[in-house]
């Protein structure tokens, strides 16, 4: 049995819970994060290498004969990391830039739905902030307008008058609050319903597909305000079917991925399309090319496969040859953010608590934006930690992770408090 050397790229959440789960593999020889957080220092060692800076990473991958590379947010996938890795023989697990397009261009992304029949929102393109101005002054509202490159989650904007589209036009045309990401736009239909996050392995031919999800992007509680990177997860959904579960898979999982090997660009990794229950039937609202965040950290909670062993079967197009094992159970991560996310924010405060409230009952704690300093943690991003339980059932789950949640403290501390509130009234 091989030990491994793994390097996780990344500094958020999804990376400290993969770390987690892969440290409790027997094959895990030791674990490097790139650059890290200051609860993945716990688990391993941090490099002070940005997640995009390439040729540092793969001349550190060389040098520490890294056996098996994670490739897990969007930026590193958007510039073609695992193709540069490939190149110099080295193991890598991510989809091609080619194949991670389907993420980093909102474009692609539309125009690859309409020419295989997938199910979506009505949408038109535009890189001309006139003509775009011009399409939505008759446009029925509200809308979604998307900017057509990665900006954090964040550029998706939701407009319920004409005076915010334009305002948001402004904003992404003439002010570049997205910079290049907002050099092309989708304006699409805006389609109402309970969203849910399906997620899949795939080995670029066979995919398995993990239990249903929900994210909250708002900040605000009953989803008010602009959106995040994701405040809270549960999984699985109490109010997906067995049958909805498997129409999920038929009309859209198994279609996008055969799609994307007839189009030439077979995807290896994890497949993310985000999915709306709207009147009309089930709509894809949009794909990612990697983990959610903070999906993953709820997922991990209920992995019970060494996620080694599903790494590999991936990378060596055997995921039809190992069965991947779920617990029986609920789990869910509430983002506790700082003070001003989305927008402006101050770094450096003091978090306090963490140790007290891995203390209670079937928690863990997931760092993103954090740091260590002086024997302390203090707050270093938006989303700074992820507070995750495991339970029976999902009102216990959550009970167990809001009580957490009183244990730790750090000035400007904001969360959700009604994290699983709408699925929970769905189910009944």
């Amino acid at each position: 049995m091989q030990k491994q050397r793994i390097l996780i790229i990344g500094s958020g959440g999804r990376e400290h819970a993969i770390g987690w789960k892969i440290k409790q593999s027997i094959r895990a020889e030791q674990i490097f994060f790139a650059p890290g957080n200051g609860g993945t220092g716990r688990i391993g060692i941090n490099i002070p290498i940005k997640a995009t800076d390439i040729p540092a990473l793969l001349d550190f991958a060389k040098k520490e004969n890294i056996t098996l590379t994670l490739a897990l947010p969007d930026d590193p996938l958007a510039l073609g990391i695992v193709n540069e890795f490939q190149k110099k023989g080295l193991r890598i697990w991510g989809p091609t830039k080619e194949a991670a397009q389907i993420e980093w261009s909102k474009t692609f992304s539309k125009d690859f739905m309409r020419r295989h029949n997938l199910p979506t929102a009505k949408f038109m393109t535009f890189s001309d902030y006139k003509m775009a101005k011009k399409y939505i002054t008759d446009q029925i509202f509200p809308i979604v307008i998307k900017a057509d490159g990665l900006a954090l989650g964040k550029g998706v904007i939701i407009c319920e008058t004409r005076e915010q589209a334009y305002e948001a036009l402004e904003n992404i045309f003439i002010k570049k609050i997205f910079g290049e990401a907002g050099n092309e736009i989708v304006v699409e239909k805006f389609l109402a319903g309970p969203e849910i996050s399906i997620h899949a392995f795939s080995d670029g031919k066979n995919y398995k597909i993990f239990p249903p999800s929900q994210d909250h992007k708002k900040i605000g509680e009953e989803d008010i305000g602009p959106n995040t990177g994701g405040m809270g997860t549960i999984a699985p959904l109490p109010f997906v079917s067995n049958n909805l579960f498997k129409e999920i898979e038929k009309n859209i999982v198994a279609p996008t991925l055969s799609a994307m090997n007839s189009d030439g660009y077979p995807f290896v990794g994890v497949i993310y399309p985000g999915l709306v229950l709207h009147k009309d039937g089930l709509k894809i609202l949009e794909y990612n090319a990697r983990f959610g965040d903070p999906e993953t950290q709820t997922y991990m909670r209920l992995l019970d496969t060494d996620i080694l062993d599903i790494f590999d079967a991936c990378l060596d197009g055997k995921l039809n040859e190992i069965e991947i094992i779920w617990r029986n159970a609920y789990a869910c991560t509430i983002i506790l953010a700082s003070g001003g996310y989305p927008g402006n924010y101050e770094k450096g405060k003091v978090v306090s608590g963490i140790d007290d409230a891995e203390r209670e009952l079937d928690i863990i704690v997931f760092h993103a934006g954090t740091a260590a300093k002086d024997d302390k943690f203090v707050t270093n991003g938006g989303r700074v930690l992820g507070v995750s339980a495991i339970g029976i059932t999902l009102e216990e789950t959550l009970a167990k992770a809001y009580k957490a949640i009183e244990k730790i403290s750090f000035e400007g501390m904001q969360y959700r408090k009604d994290i699983g509130k709408s699925a929970l009234l769905l189910s009944k």
